[in-house]
């Protein structure tokens, strides 16, 4: 339990800020951009030190930057309910995912190490994925319950006392774990991968939301010599940061590849859900993240599963269909959710989670169980860096063609309107005492949503069938 409440809290808080930002838009008077940096920059720099810390975890002990990491997103989370400046608001967002970075592969490879026997640790990775993925779903419905009582700065606040609990307990109730055999930390490679991820999520975002331009292109080139220099560099050195013959592994790379596709998918869905439920039933913020947790039934069901039937059938299959039952439920929104009622829209996404509860635990097992002991914090911080760079690309690019589809139906309909077109609210408060047109800017969101239904699908089925050519040499009776 206590390695559960890290994982919960670090996808808590990418989306409690969502909920909060109205009122620190109030308090702090942000710009548009730095409004936009508070947003991003806690992804960003969790997606790029996930594996360098993974890999400092090997080296110096995961119960120990695991309690350094609590105490760091105990003390920003304290400098962020507190924050009188959106300047320092920013700063202390990047300093909480230096935390967040600490914290989910230290769990993720402590759980490793605890459960050796294949289906306790199943188990585990299944609790410990229901959490990752819980988080995301109680972030809202926590920040709207204490936006109800307290200020803004409480959904930060919260964060302090469970990890004082964390470094309280850590010491009595967790073993110690390292690499058995520990190597000089691969400082360098650690800034190039860091660089690397970094600026790759940058330029992929900047380019779908802005257009193509001089930022991106920059970004692409330092991501490209950045990748460059840390393969010329692996070639050289005897321990590097990731050892890159594990992508040879095709159960390895493919579950790498799984935990992005679904993340992508789901996580680019996910950004349109919550105002796709608000703007068409007029839910206030909670609770529209109250109508969420009957699709939030889907993880733990399909995590069960993920623990329950490998007894029966290979990890692999159990993988690809997991990545295709998502893809179903993707082909089920588009088609019957968005144009039906709430419950239709619900059912789509349930089966959605299903499948992403299914394959993403089945995923991380694989990744863990193929990596050499001495490589678990780095395979750890590798699936994570996987899931947090496919959702990174998923809000940009599946949020990017539901806006799209929105801006031309509403530019058609509305060409003298331009708050009508650039956002759903916007369209929304144009348009307030007109029913007529007030219906059609619902419409226009929807179709968005479809689009994004149909390119989730198109990822997840995709996915399935590389996924299914690639491990197709395994054999029938595997259940590794």
């Amino acid at each position: 339990m206590l390695l559960l409440l890290p994982a919960l809290l670090v996808s808590m808080d990418i989306s409690i800020l969502f909920v909060a930002a109205p009122e620190i838009s109030v308090a702090l008077e942000p710009t548009a951009s730095q409004m936009v940096w508070a947003m991003d920059i806690y992804g960003f720099v969790i997606a790029g030190l996930l594996l360098p810390m993974g890999g400092l975890g090997d080296r110096i002990g995961r119960r120990r930057l695991l309690i350094i990491g609590a105490v760091l997103f105990g003390i920003a989370s304290a400098f962020l309910a507190f924050a009188p400046t959106a300047e320092i608001l920013i700063v202390a967002r990047a300093v909480l995912a230096v935390g967040g970075a600490t914290l989910a592969p230290s769990t993720l490879a402590l759980i490793r190490d605890m459960f050796t026997a294949e289906r306790q640790r199943g188990i585990a990775v299944s609790a410990w994925t229901v959490a990752f993925a819980g988080g995301s779903v109680l972030g809202p419905i926590v920040g709207g319950v204490l936006l109800e009582h307290f200020w803004w700065g409480s959904v930060f606040l919260v964060n302090v006392p469970v990890m004082l609990v964390l470094v309280l307990a850590a010491p009595w109730l967790l073993l110690e774990s390292r690499s058995a055999t520990p190597h000089p930390y691969d400082l360098p490679g650690a800034a190039l991968v860091t660089v690397s991820i970094v600026a790759a999520a940058f330029a992929v975002k900047h380019t779908v939301s802005a257009g193509p331009g001089a930022a991106s292109a920059a970004a692409a080139v330092i991501a490209a010599i950045g990748v460059t220099a840390y393969v010329l560099r692996h070639r050289r050195i005897a321990y590097p940061l990731l050892d890159a013959s594990l992508f040879r592994n095709r159960r390895f790379s493919s579950a790498v590849a799984a935990n992005a596709a679904i993340a992508l998918a789901l996580t680019g869905l996910g950004s349109l859900a919550f105002t796709f439920v608000q703007t068409t039933h007029s839910f206030s913020a909670l609770q529209a993240a109250m109508w969420a947790l009957p699709a939030f039934a889907g993880t733990l069901l399909g995590a069960g599963m993920a623990a329950a039937i490998p007894l029966r059938f290979p990890r692999a299959a159990i993988l690809v269909a997991g990545v295709v039952i998502a893809g179903v439920g993707f082909c089920v929104v588009a088609w019957w959710g968005v144009p039906g009622t709430l419950w239709t829209f619900l059912f789509g996404y349930l089966v959605i989670t299903t499948g992403a509860g299914l394959a993403t635990p089945t995923a991380s097992t694989l990744i863990l169980s193929e990596a050499p002991q001495a490589r678990t914090g780095s395979a750890s911080g590798l699936a994570e860096s996987s899931t947090e760079l496919g959702g990174a690309m998923g809000i940009a690019i599946l949020g990017t063609a539901a806006a799209t589809v929105y801006t031309r139906v509403m530019q058609e309909l509305a060409p003298s309107e331009p708050r009508a077109f650039e956002t759903v609210a916007g369209g929304m408060e144009v348009f307030r005492g007109d029913a007529e047109m007030l219906q059609a800017v619902i419409a226009a969101y929807g179709d968005g949503v479809v689009t994004a239904s149909l390119i989730g699908a198109g990822v997840c089925l995709l996915a399935g069938v590389l996924l299914a050519f690639a491990l197709r040499r395994r054999s029938i009776g595997s259940r590794g």
